[in-house]
Order: C-alpha cells, then structure tokens, then sequence
C-alpha cells in the first residue's frame, strides 16, 4: 500500500511541477521540434535533444521487455499504458505502476511478441541503440541543451521523465527475476542501480521465460526488495 500511495503522489507531483513550477511552454518551438523528429529532418536538431528524445524511447522498450509480462497475469493489461506512455512518458506509465499487484509469476504460451520481447537479440539491440545514441549526443550543442533544460517546459519535462524511467524501474524488477527464477541479489541491485546500462544489461542477460510455467509464488529476496 506505501508502495502505490508513493506512485500516486509522485505521479500528481510530477503533473503538478509541469503545470506551475516548470519553464514556460513554447507551443510553436515544440511543434517545430517535433515536426522535424518525425519527418527526419535531423539536421535542424540538436543531437543531444535527438538522442535524449529517442533514449525515451528506449526506456519504453525496456519497460515493455518487463511488463508485457506482467500484464498478462494482472487484473488491468499492459498495453492501454504502453500506448498512452508513447505520447506522454513516465505520466502514462506510473499509473499502472500504481494499480498492478506484486506479481512473480506467468502462466499460458508466449506468443511471437513476447518470444520477441524475451529474446536476447531484443536486449543486444537495445543496447547497441543505446550506445550509437549516446555517442551522437556527444557531438551536441550541450550548453544550448542546457538553456533550453532551463527555458522549455517540453525539454526540461523531457529530461526529468528520463530520471524518472531509471528511478521507478526497480519496483518492477524483483518480480521479473522471480517469474525467471532468477534469485540473485546482486544482479539485483548491480541492475537497479546503474542507470540505464544495468537494465539493458539485464535484458541481454536474463533468463527466459518458459510457456507453461507453473503458477506457483517463489519467495524472492529481490522481490521483497523492489517492493
């Protein structure tokens, strides 16, 4: 119950710090911005904005390689999240952060989008993404990122959404090594705590899931932790 009151109130928090406390919106920067992302018209965009904007995506992915599974054995699905946190990050996601139970098991057969999700070549080629990402950005404007973090409500909402994606990932994690029977605290923590590069580590490393796999709740020193 702390758990789901915290996601709550953070959830509202960040709602509310984007409505009052955050920079201004520039309404016609962003929708340029976001035009030129989606027509591929790069040039005209700071690499470090780039990349930030597409590391987003990756967390998405990342958290869909977890709670696609997770879904499947909860009361409320996955997937309406997944589709509301492509247009509004962390703000579509905490939501059912918040509403699912602690779950360390799956049941019934993975179909081709799961096999897709659990397989090692989804992790590898997340973290090569990743690192191609990270080393455009580094040929970025990083002062001009700076000001903007500090002057645009769409940047700096941006950025603080991609803290959030590395902060909350642990409260899912213990239940995924569970239904893995991947009872290791020190893949655990080593994953909770490095951001970004533990969970890609850990999608490229992490047991699969077997079709059929017994309902039964394993005790999970990593579970108790990430609740």
């Amino acid at each position: 119950m702390n758990r789901k009151i915290a996601l709550w109130l953070l959830w509202v928090g960040f709602i509310a710090y984007l409505l009052f406390l955050a920079p201004p919106l520039h309404l016609e920067e962003t929708l340029t911005l976001l035009k030129n992302i989606f027509t591929l018209n790069w040039a005209n965009v700071n690499p470090v904005i780039l990349s930030l904007f597409s590391l987003v995506g990756i967390w998405l992915l990342i958290y869909s390689g977890v709670l696609f599974f997770d879904g499947r054995m909860q009361w409320i699905p996955f997937y309406p999240f997944a589709i509301a946190s492509i247009a509004s990050g962390t703000l579509g996601l905490i939501p059912y952060l918040a509403l699912r139970e602690p779950n360390q098991q799956f049941s019934g057969r993975k179909d081709a989008f799961l096999q897709l999700l659990d397989s090692r070549f989804f992790g590898i080629a997340l973290s090569l993404s990743t690192l191609g990402l990270l080393i455009y950005a580094f040929l970025g404007d990083w002062v001009g990122f700076w000001q903007q973090f500090q002057g645009d409500r769409f940047i700096n909402g941006m950025s603080l959404a991609f803290c959030l994606f590395c902060l909350l990932f642990p409260t899912v994690l213990g239940d995924d090594m569970a239904r893995r029977r991947w009872n290791n605290p020190q893949v655990f923590w080593v994953t909770a705590l490095v951001p970004l590069f533990g969970p890609l580590v850990y999608l490229c490393l992490r047991p699969a899931i077997s079709d059929n796999v017994a309902q039964q709740t394993p005790t999970s020193f990593t579970s108790s932790r990430a609740r």
